[in-house]
């Protein structure tokens, strides 16, 4: 040790604080490798599909939902045209039904609601709304997102189904609800497949649904933009759904069907059908309409016409 020297410092202090921080130097630059390496290693989240370019196909029409004044009346009536109630859930009380399920066939249903006493307006709406049947009901749900329309999130629904909906044109008191479902393995429908599907039905498929709308020449324009469904060969004033089903909507005005509701079943013999409601003393009209088609061609539909307790319509069309 020298005399100018501290008497805290040693003579290789210099070369043990360069050791030291080139030691540090080194940790930093470890850990920075071990950071760098377990990011590569973790993969990114995936990114969610986009949206599908076109529209997705729709199976068909599922069901239409109407409110009536008395439900076992309701299911006695549509018992007689040959449709019986697959399933029904119970209100609160656990008795009283609150919705019934009438089956038309393996993928179509009516849905009645009793009527609500305590809410006028609600009562005076017997049609409440209209369901698609949907192949992929996420695609087509995020195809109407793409498309600048606001339907609520897919969700699995009570009956077992997948379910969205979204708001449509404005109709006799509210803007439409369309309902879309996906039928799921396990469902209380898809357990109803090849149940109920008795030869004494007097239809066998529900082809067309009427919509009635405050503004239908906006109502057909969003039918035909937003949603993709397109003008029928043969008749103009149906609209057909996306895909093959060969099912459609009819858009009138409200002063046309009021709060009622209409639909279309076919049947391969008209003559039988006629003779099942003879039989059953339920009333109905027999007439031929004529529709001409976008060329001049006009075809003319032997129909029978039928209205349940509740006024609403019933039509009965031969497929041949």
């Amino acid at each position: 040790m020298t005399l100018n020297q501290p008497l805290n410092q040693t003579p290789n202090q210099p070369f043990a604080s360069r050791r030291t921080a080139l030691y540090l130097i080194a940790l930093l630059a470890l850990a920075a490798g071990l950071s760098s390496f377990a990011t590569a290693q973790t993969p990114a989240a995936p990114a969610p599909p986009p949206a599908p370019a076109t529209l997705p196909p729709m199976n068909g029409i599922a069901h239409i939902a109407i409110r009536v004044k008395d439900i076992a009346a309701s299911v006695a009536f549509y018992h007689k045209l040959g449709f019986d109630q697959a399933f029904a859930n119970l209100g609160r009380d656990g008795v009283t039904v609150s919705q019934s399920f009438v089956k038309l066939n393996d993928r179509q249903y009516i849905e009645l609601y009793p009527d609500n006493a305590q809410n006028p307006a609600q009562s005076e709406s017997i049609f409440m709304h209209l369901c698609f049947e949907g192949a992929d009901l996420n695609a087509l749900h995020d195809y109407y997102v793409a498309e600048g329309l606001t339907p609520i999130a897919v969700r699995t629904a009570g009956a077992g189904n997948l379910l969205f909906t979204m708001k449509g044109p404005q109709q006799f008191a509210d803007p439409q609800n369309i309902e879309y479902t996906q039928y799921m393995p396990g469902s209380k429908h898809t357990l109803e497949f090849g149940k109920l599907n008795g030869p004494d039905r007097v239809g066998d498929k529900m082809t067309v649904v009427v919509l009635d709308m405050q503004d239908p020449a906006a109502a057909r324009d969003f039918y035909l933009t937003k949603m993709g469904f397109t003008p029928n060969k043969t008749n103009p004033a149906l609209l057909d759904l996306p895909g093959t089903s060969g099912e459609s909507v009819q858009i009138v005005p409200v002063s046309e069907l009021g709060a009622r509701s209409s639909i279309v079943l076919t049947t391969p013999d008209l003559d039988k059908s006629a003779a099942q409601l003879t039989r059953q003393q339920v009333e109905f009209k027999r007439a031929s309409a004529t529709t001409t088609d976008a060329k001049g061609k006009t075809r003319t539909v032997d129909m029978i016409s039928i209205t349940d307790p509740d006024n609403n319509i019933i039509r009965l069309q031969s497929t041949k």
